[in-house]
């Protein structure tokens, strides 16, 4: 390896993880690599060794990801068949892979008799923490079903990235004087909604509205002072 030289090395790294469906190796990885091989101290005839033991890692990753894909698109054809993901995706920002492992925890949500009971079903009902006259800040209960709170965690977090209503709660949330929550404190609340929305939805039959979801009226344009 260190007869290639750091140039040749560094370009044998990057063809064999463009293999790996990699966009942008990491550099400094690459140099670690590269001086650790190099270094005299330790015991260099034990290196094949732990660079194989690499390899051996990085199949099994590659493995789980192999069943990971094939287990998501299992999943958002069971969606597609139960003729939810046009509806389900409506929610801007919501993949059909993020709704399908959702309602993979929640079941029919029409089992739920609101939406705050199926937020309440993944612990992100909103608790408020008081004794006597004191009334302490706004928490979730982190009680529920652990695997559907990380589901709409992980959704709401895909879903930020282009849902202006979503961003815009979470800029107040995170902005406001009184109560104002931290970044973890929000999503979670974000979350909740989510599973507030989904349940609306998926119940009623109507695609999402951004303008009843900002707290308007169905098909109004709603303008940011």
């Amino acid at each position: 390896m260190t007869r290639l030289g750091h140039r040749r090395f560094d370009a044998a790294v990057r063809r064999q993880v463009a293999r790996w469906d990699a966009v942008h190796p990491w550099q400094k990885i690459i140099d670690a690599v590269f001086t650790a091989c190099a270094d005299p101290a330790g015991v260099p005839a034990l290196r094949h060794g732990t660079l194989e033991r690499v390899a051996l890692l990085l199949a099994d990753w590659r493995d789980t990801q192999a069943r990971l894909a094939d287990t998501e698109t299992r999943m958002v054809t069971v969606l597609g068949e139960l003729g939810l993901t046009e509806l389900a995706t409506s929610i801007t920002g919501l993949s059909a892979v993020g709704a399908a492992s959702i309602l993979a925890e929640t079941g029919d949500p029409a089992r739920f008799t609101s939406g705050r009971a199926l937020a309440g079903h993944a612990g992100l009902a909103p608790r408020q923490k008081s004794s006597g006259s004191y009334t302490g800040r706004t928490r979730t209960t982190g009680q529920g079903r652990p695997a559907l709170r990380l589901a709409a965690w992980r959704a709401v977090w895909g879903a930020l990235k282009s849902n202006p209503v979503y961003a815009a709660r979470l800029a107040h949330l995170t902005s406001r004087e009184h109560n104002k929550l931290s970044t973890g404190q929000a999503h979670a609340a974000l979350a909740a909604a989510l599973l507030r929305h989904l349940h609306a939805i998926i119940t009623t039959g109507q695609r999402w509205d951004p303008a009843v979801a900002a707290g308007g009226r169905p098909g109004q344009i709603l303008i940011a002072a």
